[in-house]
C-alpha cells in the first residue's frame, strides 16, 4: 500500500502535466532503448580513487559506511594491567566516541603551505558490534594471559606482528575488524616503549600498544585508530614520496613544531597518515581511496562494512536533478529518482536494494554505459520504471550493454543482441 501510495505522490507532484492525460508508468523493455554510438570502455576507471571523492552538492550520492569494530582489552591474569569490565564497556564506548569525532571534523592541512586542498566531508564511521544472537554482548572483550598481554613495538622481542593475540582471541574476524588494545612490556624491562599510542594494521585486525600499567585516557587513542584503519583501508604513509595521493605532499615526517630554526619549525604536518601529534587532516585523495576501497566487492575491508544497502530505506531515495556521471561503483540504501530535466549516466556497478526501483519520469533520462546493475546481497531489487505524460517520455539510453542482475523486472535483450 505504502508503494503505491509513494508512485501516486510522485505522479500527482512531479508529472501531472494536465487533467486530460494520466501519467502511465511500465518496466522498461528491449523496444523502449535507444542506443548511442559507443564511447572506450575502461573498467578499471571504475575503481579509481578520484571517482570516490565525495561531492558536496551531492552527499546522498556517497551513502556513509559505517566499519563494524569490537575492542579487546589485554590484561595480566592478575587483571592489574588494563581495564576490566564493566568499565572497559564504558571506555570502549568513549574510545569509538572520540575516533569517530576525528573522522566527522576533519581538518584543513597544514601542507603544503599556504595550500587550498579542499576540506570534504569523509563519509565513513564505526559501530562497535557484538556477535548477533548473544545477549550481553557489546563488542568488547577483556583477556587475562601473561603470556600475550603486552605490546612491544621495537628492540629485544618486539611482538607487534605476532598474532597469536588474534588467533586466540579474535572474534567474527571474517565480518568484523578486531582492535586490540595491549599495554607495554611489563615495567622494568628495557628499552622503554613510546609514550604515546602505537599500532600496526594486521588485514583483518589491528594492535594498538598504550603506557602500561596505566592506559591512556579515551581520546588519546583516536589518531592511531584512525592511522591504523586508514592502513586497512588502502592509505599509506603520507610523508612518503609518492604514497598514491597527489594532495599529501612528502614532508619531514617532524612530530610537533620545534621552535629551533630546524625545518621541523614549519614543516609540520597534521594529516592522518603522517607521525604527528595531530593527525586530523583526511585529503580528497585520501578519501576517495577509502571509499574505492569499499567498493571493490573481493576487498577484505568490505567485509567488515555493515551491509545497509541490502534493505530498502524510503528516507534515503537519491534524485538526480541536474547532469550527472556515476564513473564509480555505487552502493544504494534507497530508490533512484530521475526526475524531470535530469540526466544520470551510470558506468559502473550500481547496487539497488532489495525491492527497489530505478524510476525514470517525463523528461528525465537514464543512460546505462557498460554499467553492472544488481543487488549487492544477492536479493532482488524491482526493475527500471519509465514514466509517460502528456508531452514527455522517460528515456532510456544504452551506449555499452550493461550487466543486469537479480531485476524482478529486467530489461529483456533479444538472445542475438551484442
Amino acid at each position: 500500500m505504502n508503494r503505491m501510495l509513494a508512485l501516486s505522490c510522485l505522479v500527482f507532484v512531479l508529472l501531472l502535466e494536465n487533467c486530460s492525460f494520466t501519467p502511465t508508468f511500465h518496466y522498461a523493455g528491449y523496444s523502449d532503448l535507444v542506443f548511442l554510438p559507443p564511447a572506450g570502455q575502461n573498467p578499471s576507471r571504475c575503481y579509481l580513487p578520484e571517482n570516490y571523492v565525495p561531492d558536496t552538492n551531492h552527499l546522498d550520492h556517497l551513502p556513509v559506511k559505517y566499519i563494524r569494530v569490537n575492542l579487546h582489552f589485554m590484561n595480566s591474569a592478575d587483571s592489574s594491567a588494563n581495564f576490566t569490565q564493566p568499565e572497559a564497556d564504558s571506555v570502549a564506548h568513549r574510545i569509538m566516541y572520540y575516533a569517530n569525532a576525528g573522522l566527522e571534523r576533519n581538518m584543513k592541512m597544514f601542507l603544503p603551505l599556504g595550500n587550498d586542498t579542499p576540506v570534504l566531508p569523509v563519509r565513513y564511521r564505526y559501530r562497535l558490534t557484538g556477535r548477533p544472537g548473544v545477549p550481553g554482548d557489546k563488542g568488547v572483550y577483556c583477556h587475562f594471559d601473561d603470556s600475550m598481554f603486552y605490546y612491544i613495538h621495537k628492540g629485544p622481542g618486539q611482538n607487534l606482528y605476532d598474532r597469536r593475540p588474534v588467533r586466540t582471541y579474535g572474534v567474527q574476524l571474517d565480518t568484523v575488524l578486531n582492535i586490540f588494545l595491549m599495554p607495554n612490556r611489563p615495567e622494568g624491562d628495557d628499552p622503554p616503549e613510546p609514550t604515546m599510542p602505537v599500532g600496526v594494521a594486521l588485514g583483518n585486525a589491528i594492535k594498538i600498544g598504550g603506557i602500561g600499567p596505566a592506559p591512556h585516557p579515551p581520546w588519546n587513542y583516536k589518531g592511531v585508530i584512525n592511522h591504523e584503519v586508514g592502513h586497512i583501508y588502502g592509505l599509506r604513509h603520507a610523508w612518503h614520496t609518492n604514497d598514491g595521493c597527489a594532495d599529501t605532499p612528502p614532508n619531514p615526517n617532524c612530530w610537533n613544531f620545534t621552535h629551533d630554526g630546524s625545518e621541523c619549525d614549519s614543516l609540520v604536518s597534521n594529516n592522518l597518515m603522517d607521525y604527528n601529534s595531530r593527525q586530523e587532516a583526511i585529503t580528497p585523495g585520501q578519501i576517495g581511496t577509502v571509499h574505492s576501497q569499499m567498493a571493490r566487492l573481493t576487498s577484505r575491508g568490505r567485509r567488515y562494512l555493515e551491509p545497509r544497502w541490502c534493505k530498502l530505506d524510503p528516507e534515503k531515495t537519491i534524485r538526480i536533478r541536474d547532469s550527472t556521471v556515476w564513473n564509480g561503483a555505487r552502493d544504494l540504501e534507497g530508490e533512484l529518482v530521475i526526475e524531470p530535466g535530469g540526466y544520470l549516466r551510470l558506468r559502473c556497478r550500481v547496487s539497488l536494494p532489495g525491492n527497489a526501483r530505478i524510476i525514470v519520469a517525463g523528461g528525465g533520462t537514464l543512460e546505462l554505459d557498460g554499467c553492472h546493475l544488481h543487488n549487492a546481497c544477492g536479493d532482488q531489487w524491482d526493475g527500471i520504471l519509465l514514466q509517460q505524460t502528456a508531452s514527455k517520455q522517460g528515456r532510456l539510453l544504452v551506449r555499452q550493454k550493461p550487466v543486469i542482475e537479480h531485476a524482478l523486472h529486467p530489461v529483456d535483450w533479444p538472445a542475438t543482441t551484442p
